[in-house]
Parts: structure tokens; sequence; C-alpha cells
């Protein structure tokens, strides 16, 4: 099998979002720094609640999914739909904007740790306009594998193939079928999977440091850094120095053009143009 190299390091910058959330931004944090089907990913962690208390009051989406990811800390999702969902530490919400939702995020907290990260996945132009929905992920319902050589992997998204064991996660039957794990290996081990070869792929390292690729050309990936993967057949990375732990996604890509203005994911630009006027005119979501 090809063992994916890593082709592109992205190190995450320091940003803003909500109503003042701090939290660091890799794939994304420039227009066009996407890695088909994802567009953005967030980490957000600290133990300071100025941070993050104002939370990201009411604002809108269209055109894409959200999957929010909580390590620590406990977030209220409530949204035009009459929805309410309790976010907690160690569980997961898959939203789908589609034709539109104007939804908030608020902490429930005052103090403590607020630790978790949001992935942006695009929306297939078939479906874009489709009705919104979502999915809370209860902690429980997210698998945890035990690896060979020690470690775990925790199952969001997709299938998790170890010796022909598979695991599925709450989340399967996307159009972009995408792979979202999350590892924690102790010094030394290696983690390997195999993923669709012509699937784009990154890890984001959150904990520690790795090294990926075949023994003869692995790069060293730092933490607080989204490595893009080449295209190949399987990926291995070896946790170096220490534990680490990081998120492996993967995706069937789109292929399709992209124009971002904002929370507005669409294809041309007079469909963003049309999504502002219809948030102007509270129809986005009707």
């Amino acid at each position: 099998m090809a063992i994916r190299r890593l082709q592109q390091v992205i190190q995450s910058v320091p940003t803003s979002d909500g109503a003042g959330v701090k939290l660091r931004r890799s794939i994304g944090s420039q227009r066009g720094l996407y890695v088909d089907p994802f567009l953005m990913l967030d980490e957000f962690s600290t133990d300071n609640p100025h941070d993050y208390i104002a939370g990201f009051p009411p604002h809108p989406h269209r055109g894409f999914e959200t999957v929010t990811y909580m390590l620590d800390g406990h977030l209220l999702h409530e949204d035009h739909l009459g929805n309410k969902g309790d976010l907690k530490s160690g569980g997961a919400q898959w939203m789908t904007a589609g034709r539109g939702i104007i939804h908030s995020e608020m902490p429930q907290q005052t103090e403590g740790r607020m630790r978790g990260f949001q992935l942006w996945i695009n929306l297939p132009a078939a479906e874009k306009m489709k009705p919104a929905w979502y999915r809370d992920i209860e902690p429980h319902e997210i698998a945890q594998v035990q690896l060979a050589h020690g470690g775990t992997a925790k199952v969001i998204a997709g299938t998790l193939d170890v010796a022909g064991v598979k695991t599925d996660g709450p989340i399967t039957g996307r159009s972009t079928e995408p792979l979202y794990l999350d590892v924690e290996l102790p010094p030394g081990a290696t983690f390997r999977h195999a993923i669709t070869g012509d699937y784009n792929a990154f890890i984001y390292l959150y904990e520690g440091a790795l090294t990926i690729g075949a023994a003869n050309e692995a790069r060293l990936l730092k933490t607080q850094c989204a490595g893009v993967l080449s295209h190949g057949d399987e990926i291995a990375a070896t946790a170096q120095g220490g534990a680490a732990r990081f998120l492996l996604l993967a995706g069937k890509p789109i292929q399709e053009p992209v124009v971002q203005y904002g929370p507005f994911v669409m294809n041309t630009r007079e469909e963003v143009e049309q999504a502002v006027h219809d948030y102007q005119n509270g129809v986005l979501a009707a």
C-alpha cells in the first residue's frame, strides 16, 4: 500500500469568533486554504472564562455542515427550529445548515476549562439548499477503540478498522463520506489506517509531536499544526518524544467552486448575494 506523505503544514493562528471567543484556526485561516471538502478547523482551549464566556450569540449559516466536538466544557445549542441541545465533555454535535439555520452556542459554565474543536464541511451544490438538520451525539455514543501497542481512537464519523474489526461512528452515510477520528498514542507508538486513495486527508495535532509517512520519508508535525497528506492508501503516524493526541480527518472531495462570505458557503457569487439578501429579509431559513 502507498503510505501518504506529509505534503503541507498549516500552522494554526490565534483569532476570535462569535462574541469574542478566543481560538486557533488552521484550515480556513486564509481564504481558499481548504482541504476539500473541509473548509475550516478551529481549536478552542482555555481555562480563562473571559476567553469564552460571551459565546456565540445567534448567527446564520447556509451551504455547509458544522461539527462541534467537546473535550471539556458545556455549551447549549439553540436554533430557529426550536431545537435545544446540551453539548458536554466528550460529546459532539453534527449540524447540516443546508438552505439556512440561525443558531447560538452559549457556554453553560462561568469557570473551568473549555476545550474542543469546530469543523466546517462543505456540501455539494445539490445539497446546499436542503432543509437544515442536526444531531446531538452523547459521549457514550462515540466508541473508543483500544489500539495495538497502546493508545485509543474515538470514532466520531466514518469507520475505524483495527485488524479487520470495524467500528462505526454515530455519523455515517454523508455524501462526503467523512472519517473523523480522535487518536491518542503513547510514546513511540504508531497508528496506521487505510484511507480511500483519492480522498483528501489531514491530521491536526493538538498534543505532543508526530512523524508522518513511511520511515524513509517521515516528516515531523508539531503541536497545533494541521498536516495535509498526499494521496495514498494508508496513513502512518508515530508519537515522538512523548504521548501525542491528534484528529484525523478524511473525506471525498466535492470538486466544485467554493465562494465563501462569512457564514455563507455557496458555488457562485450570485448565490452568496442571495443568501445575504435572504438573511437580511428574514427568509434565510424559511
